[in-house]
């Protein structure tokens, strides 16, 4: 069974930076696309950023330039450094992987990200 873990939530002031971090843990022997999800009250999920196993990455156009995706291939670990922090960031963030197979895809249970004004 795999398990996605994120950590690193928490509120900031605008302007300011978190770092969430995502661990897959389990029986893994391939990771392909990893990626964090954001979901605001009352809005569907939607992609923020997304890396493949290459470093190939993907953002949203709200967070380019603001946000940068990596990933630790030997830890099964991706990560999400968001800098220059908005209101508007505020929302429940997710951590998306394909793991095993291409249509095999697992959800973390979210970290809540709050940037006051």
């Amino acid at each position: 069974q795999v398990q996605l873990v994120e950590s690193g939530g928490g509120l900031v002031q605008a302007g300011g930076s978190l770092r969430l971090s995502c661990a897959a843990s389990g029986s893994i022997y391939r990771v392909y696309v990893m990626g964090w999800y954001c979901q605001a009250p009352g809005k569907q999920r939607e992609l923020v950023a997304s890396i493949t196993s290459g470093g190939s990455t993907t953002y949203a156009d709200s967070v380019k330039g603001r946000f940068t995706i990596s990933r630790d291939n030997a830890k099964n670990t991706v990560y999400l450094q968001m800098d220059s922090l908005k209101p508007e960031d505020t929302a429940v963030y997710y951590c998306n992987a394909q793991i095993n197979g291409l249509h095999m895809f697992y959800w973390g249970k979210g970290t809540l990200v709050t940037v006051s004004s």
